[in-house]
């Protein structure tokens, strides 16, 4: 839990960030880390930052060898999920199965911890990665993957982070509760990093999608179960990325 006494920055942030977040074999010092917990949700934009670069120059790389678009797509898609370990995949899964899986609070939450699989996660996932690949191919083949790919990885991690700060946590354990909540000022540290990023990207309107998408995210798991677990903090990733990514194929079409 966050300690009021506590500096809004530790070096170990991104390390720590980059080890929950990523399967990047960082070394950290896990009692430092821990002790921080929610205070390091700051570098949660940066991570996206991280992730967006590596996916930016494994397609450069890929298109320079002259494989085709569609096939770049669905490479950096699975890249993707290797970086992250499924982690948000799995959220995305859960709280599909849950939230509609479930008539009651305690009933969906029940749900989202069993580790096995229901129809409404597949579908979540099967649509995820359908939509994903879509997207990512239009936008490969337009040939404005730099910029999008880091913004996208910035935004869908900062609303992780507002859905963290504003939500209550849902249960008494799992990921989210031993992370904790972060202070105010950390989520907005994170919001304006996200905001730098998307600006200088060229693509600001994407602001406006990610806050909306993330709104609604937090609106729906409010109502559901009364607050957030680090299963709707990956499923409003996903679904921020989808729409953010969407929205850049609009601009691009």
């Amino acid at each position: 839990m966050y300690k009021h006494d506590m500096p809004l920055f530790d070096r170990i942030d991104l390390l720590a960030a980059l080890g929950l977040l990523t399967r990047f074999p960082v070394i950290v010092d896990s009692d430092r880390a821990m002790a921080r917990g929610a205070a390091s949700a700051w570098a949660y934009p940066l991570v996206g930052v991280i992730i967006g670069v590596i996916l930016a120059a494994a397609t450069a790389l890929m298109l320079w060898v002259g494989l085709p678009s569609g096939v770049v797509a669905g490479l950096v898609l699975a890249l993707s999920v290797i970086l992250t370990g499924a982690m948000h995949e799995d959220g995305l899964a859960d709280a599909a199965d849950g939230l509609w899986g479930g008539w009651t609070p305690a009933r969906r939450l029940e749900i989202m911890k069993d580790s096995h699989i229901g129809v409404y996660g597949v579908c979540a996932i099967a649509l995820s990665l359908l939509l994903r690949f879509l997207a990512l191919a239009g936008i490969v083949s337009l040939g404005a993957y730099w910029v999008v790919f880091i913004a996208v990885g910035a935004l869908s991690r900062s609303a992780m982070v507002v859905l963290m700060a504003t939500l209550p946590n849902a249960r008494d354990g799992g990921l989210s509760k031993s992370v904790g909540r972060p202070p105010t000022a950390t989520a907005w540290i994170a919001v304006v990093i996200a905001l730098v990023v998307t600006v200088v990207s060229g693509y600001p309107l994407l602001i406006i999608v990610a806050g909306l998408t993330a709104l609604a995210c937090g609106l729906i798991a409010r109502s559901k179960i009364g607050g957030q677990t680090g299963d709707i903090l990956g499923a409003t990733q996903q679904v921020t990325e989808i729409a953010t990514l969407i929205a850049v194929l609009t601009m691009l079409a």
